[in-house]
């Protein structure tokens, strides 16, 4: 259920190679700018080093602090990531779970593909678009979230609605 994501990958200059080579190396595809601050000599480079890496599309800002690095081994820039990895990062782990269709998808309630990820969370709600994958943020409670478990995909946890109130919520669709 992976996404692929498709741009034109623009040349790096050195500081930005070492950057994303020190990334790749350690395998810190999602990272926050405390794990790169020793490659700058001060706050002006790191903010334009940043800004350069995203309008060249080697990374993509996932929320406040944490960005993604597209690898170097994306041939042609094309990369893929799994939706619920992306939704887990986004949030830091916290205060969220999948829910909706796409939970239905993942216990195998429905054979329908939900075009949306529909991620419950308390932070934020509305629309958005990353790495390809669309997403719904819609406004939940933390008991519901407490309520939710915690699944693995591609090595990487997630949290998910529970298949108890899943059946219940497919029953009222």
């Amino acid at each position: 259920m992976g996404v692929i994501m498709s741009m034109q990958i623009n040349a790096l200059s050195k500081k930005e190679l070492e950057i994303i080579a020190w990334l790749e190396f350690y395998q810190k595809y999602f990272f926050k700018i405390e794990d790169i601050n020793n490659f700058f000599k001060n706050q002006t480079q790191r903010y334009n080093i940043i800004k350069n890496l995203l309008k060249k599309k080697r990374i993509i800002k996932l929320n406040r602090d944490k960005y993604y690095l597209i690898p170097i081994k994306a041939r042609n820039g094309k990369w893929m990531e799994h939706p619920f990895v992306l939704a887990d990062e986004i949030f830091n782990g916290e205060n969220y779970f999948i829910g909706g269709w796409s939970a239905a998808n993942y216990y195998r309630l429905t054979e329908q593909i939900p075009f949306w990820i529909e991620v419950f969370t308390t932070k934020r709600q509305g629309r958005k678009i990353i790495m390809n994958t669309k997403f719904i943020f819609r406004r939940t409670t933390k008991k519901r979230i407490k309520s939710s478990i915690v699944k693995n995909v591609e090595k990487h946890n997630f949290r998910i609605m529970n298949l108890k109130e899943m059946k219940i919520w497919m029953k009222s669709k």
